[in-house]
């Protein structure tokens, strides 16, 4: 069984021969962030230091916390608006024609969450480099310090808003048989049992526990056959509608993405996620798995 769309992930070898090739149109982002332990949770830092420290030639730096995200939410990462995406796309060198592929030096779900957005604003020649930067170095590719830049493109953003959820619109969710809504929480905090948590334990009432890394195999994605098990035998792939969260709509981007590899055409990402349900104690949290 192959990928239904597997333009969505680009292989290391196929992203070297590309580098080599040096075509005009190819854009490559390092989206590295590096979670650092901040009690009961994490705290999100730039990896601009582990973009300095080596990156596949070429490549330009993304700081998703502060170039690709509302600043002004009190949450650590929300969408902006479709008009500051597309001037910060066109300020990184994004054309419309531009293949664009992003990769994370940590886990992949960095270069996941970069990849949802930019998809969810029409921008179909996007991938996410499978195995990202550590694969790169365990198959002993070229690294360079150089830092990589483009000259500013002309992208028009078409945000498809049916990409995005709100706080609002995942809590009517809840008692709708057309909508599966997803945590792609670990088990521990999912339940509620771990020492980790957002503010307050648990997960959304009705909500499927569909833990990122079960999407992934030594750091690349599963085949499709085994994702599509995953998602059969937890009920959620006959579902018309997929809903996704997480912390705060970054890992849940790994479960969208492997959904839309084997061709789920409808998913969704509460962006908010736990991080902005939990400061709502009108909404509740069901804890237990």
């Amino acid at each position: 069984m192959a990928y239904s769309n597997p333009q969505h992930l680009i292989s290391t070898e196929a992203l070297s021969e590309a580098v080599s090739q040096n075509g005009a149109n190819l854009r490559i982002f390092d989206v590295t962030v590096t979670l650092v332990p901040n009690p009961p949770g994490y705290k999100a830092v730039s990896g601009i230091e582990d973009y300095g420290n080596g990156h596949i030639p070429g490549t330009a730096f993304m700081d998703l916390g502060k170039d690709l995200s509302d600043t002004t939410s009190g949450l650590g990462f929300t969408l902006p608006s479709a008009e500051y995406l597309q001037a910060a796309y066109r300020a990184a060198g994004i054309d419309d024609d531009s293949q664009v592929v992003f990769y994370s030096s940590g886990h992949m779900m960095w270069a996941t969450r970069a990849w949802w957005m930019l998809y969810s604003c029409g921008h179909k020649q996007v991938a996410v480099l499978d195995g990202g930067l550590e694969k790169w170095k365990a198959e002993n590719r070229d690294l360079s310090m150089d830092a990589g830049s483009y000259t500013a493109g002309q992208m028009s953003v078409n945000l498809d808003a049916e990409r995005w959820v709100n706080k609002e619109q995942t809590a009517a969710a809840i008692e709708d048989g057309g909508i599966c809504t997803i945590n792609a929480l670990a088990p521990g905090v999912y339940s509620g049992e771990a020492d980790m948590h957002y503010g307050r334990r648990g997960h959304i009432e009705n909500s499927k526990n569909l833990y990122y890394d079960t999407m992934m195999k030594e750091g690349c994605f599963k085949p499709a056959e085994d994702l599509r098990q995953n998602f059969e035998e937890s009920g959620v792939w006959g579902t018309p509608r997929v809903i996704a969260y997480c912390g705060g709509g970054i890992s849940a981007t790994i479960d969208a993405m492997a959904l839309t590899l084997i061709g789920h055409d409808n998913v969704a990402i509460y962006d908010g996620s736990m991080s902005e349900w939990v400061k709502d104690e009108s909404l509740p949290l069901i804890t237990g798995s």
